[in-house]
């Protein structure tokens, strides 16, 4: 990089601080803070939704299966998440939105302490604070190493850099924030990745290779197998049923986007939005990673460095730029989104609990706890961020794949199936046993079992026992113990039906407590 990129860098940097501090007129109370009052427009929760599913690992570790298998990046992780959505547009977002304008809650885990009970939330919310915390600290550690190719800075020094600019923007502006800064890396994402495609096409053209020749190339060998590797029909299956509850709210920053719309048929909108672009985009994305064989050779055996490789040696000085730029944007959209759906979870579930005097907070003090946890949860990211290639994590993608899909289905069963109708009869049992034996499940597989069976335990069962685990559990107890109650009955109806249009005010933490 020089001079030129450096100032296309640091100018991104200050219009997201400036995006920041605009938004910060727009946010007078927690409800601004976490859902945007409930006045964000469908297309803007839309590209919010859908960049907020992105990150620097697209370009590490995903850039390295596009590398290595080809094509099966694109079928057995974009795919996935575009079919889910599209799913989740009728079956989740519309409920979700109406646990605000219906519940009057802030975080999408609040309904729980009356879906189920304070023990189902609390275990929740604690499980899934802590999976974020992990999750958030693999993508810090992408984008660190995407800088450190570039710049030459250390890898702690990336993630101070990118924490501390990503904190400034979403503890200023909260949502609002997020969703505009969002909406700008939409678009610099937009013309980086058409930059790219551009260039790979070119240098391909000069060594006169078509882009539909290139796939005839020795070094190309298979790229066009839909499913290949680890990657195979029972993953492909699994990551869908995963995906299907991952970006519907499961992982509870996507939830806000959805509670973020005036209305129920707002969110289904905009979870169709965020599905058309999860169909389209990546492919664009994906191409030049496909087509990196012919043109780099990775220095890494997983091949995650030859993305940054190919940029190098393709991109002029101001489009490098750019593109970098493009990495960040992806990064920080989703890490911010994440910080203030954790914020949300513990400052109106989890404090109200722990302290008595939190349940007494006005809205000043309770949107100025929202800010010290949004920065306090992403200083922990970031301090998990420098151990993701230890020991105990691995590495980056080890992390996204392994145990972020893997713990999730456990967490997000619960959640998100207590949404529906045709679960009613699962109550506070079904959801604890069920978030429980999933957890286990999930160390069984990937431990003591995997320890045992030569080349370990495939990856498709790593991350699809938990979840079939959980789902089975959650069912059969939901039969056998039936805890469908009046009141839980009440719940599940207003989240499923429309009102009569009037806003439930949000409540504050004391009435959350006292329930």
């Amino acid at each position: 990089m020089n001079g030129l990129d450096w100032a296309v860098l640091i100018g991104y940097f200050g219009v997201m601080v400036a995006i920041g501090v605009w938004s910060h007129r727009r946010v007078d109370d927690v409800g601004d803070f976490f859902t945007a009052g409930g006045r964000m427009p469908w297309w803007l929760s839309g590209i919010s939704h859908h960049m907020s599913g992105y990150s620097a690992v697209m370009f590490t570790g995903y850039a390295g299966i596009a590398y290595v298998y080809g094509v099966t990046s694109y079928v057995t992780w974009a795919l996935p998440i575009a079919i889910g959505i599209a799913i989740g547009s009728r079956l989740f977002a519309p409920r979700i939105n109406r646990l605000r304008s219906r519940l009057g809650v802030a975080s999408p885990l609040e309904y729980l302490k009356n879906r189920y009970d304070l023990r189902t939330q609390q275990a929740l919310a604690w499980s899934g604070m802590l999976l974020k915390i992990v999750d958030v600290g693999a993508k810090w550690a992408a984008i660190a190493t995407l800088l450190s190719v570039f710049t030459g800075l250390s890898l702690n020094q990336g993630i101070l850099i990118t924490g501390a600019i990503t904190a400034v923007y979403c503890t200023i502006g909260g949502l609002w924030a997020d969703a505009l800064t969002e909406l700008g890396q939409f678009v610099i994402q937009l013309l980086a990745g058409i930059a790219m495609l551009v260039a790979v096409a070119m240098k391909l053209s000069d060594r006169h290779i078509g882009l539909l020749d290139a796939w005839d190339r020795p070094a190309l060998h298979d790229h066009a197998q839909p499913l290949a590797g680890p990657y195979g029909t029972v993953f492909l299956l699994a990551f869908l049923f995963i995906k299907l509850f991952e970006y519907n709210g499961g992982m509870l920053n996507q939830a806000q986007r959805y509670m973020a719309t005036a209305s129920a048929r707002e969110a289904e909108r905009s979870a169709r939005l965020s599905a058309l672009l999860w169909l389209v985009w990546p492919l664009v994305l994906f191409l030049p990673m496909w087509l990196a064989p012919l043109l780099v050779t990775a220095h890494k055996p997983d091949g995650s460095d030859s993305y940054a490789l190919m940029t190098e040696q393709l991109l002029p000085h101001g489009l490098l730029g750019l593109v970098v730029v493009g990495f960040f944007s992806h990064t920080m959209a989703m890490c911010s989104s994440d910080a203030n759906a954790v914020a949300a979870v513990f400052t109106r579930d989890v404090v109200p609990v722990l302290w008595r005097r939190a349940r007494g907070w006005g809205e000043r003090v309770g949107l100025l706890a929202a800010r010290v946890t949004t920065v306090v949860f992403l200083g922990l990211s970031m301090a998990v961020a420098t151990q993701v290639d230890s020991p105990a994590l691995k590495d980056i993608i080890t992390v996204v794949i392994k145990w972020v899909a893997g713990l999730m289905g456990p967490i997000a069963i619960p959640m998100m199936l207590g949404l529906l109708r045709p679960f009613r009869r699962s109550g506070p049992t079904a959801a604890l046993t069920s978030w429980a034996a999933g957890l286990l499940a999930f160390w069984l597989v990937n431990y003591p079992i995997s320890w045992h069976v030569q080349g370990g335990v495939p990856l498709q069962y790593q991350v699809s026992v938990p979840l079939a685990v959980s789902l089975v559990l959650y069912i059969v107890i939901g039969l056998i113990k039936p805890e469908d109650t009046p009141e839980r009955l009440a719940v599940i109806e207003r989240i499923n039906t429309d009102g009569d249009g009037a806003e439930a005010a949000v409540p504050t933490p004391a009435a959350q407590a006292r329930g």
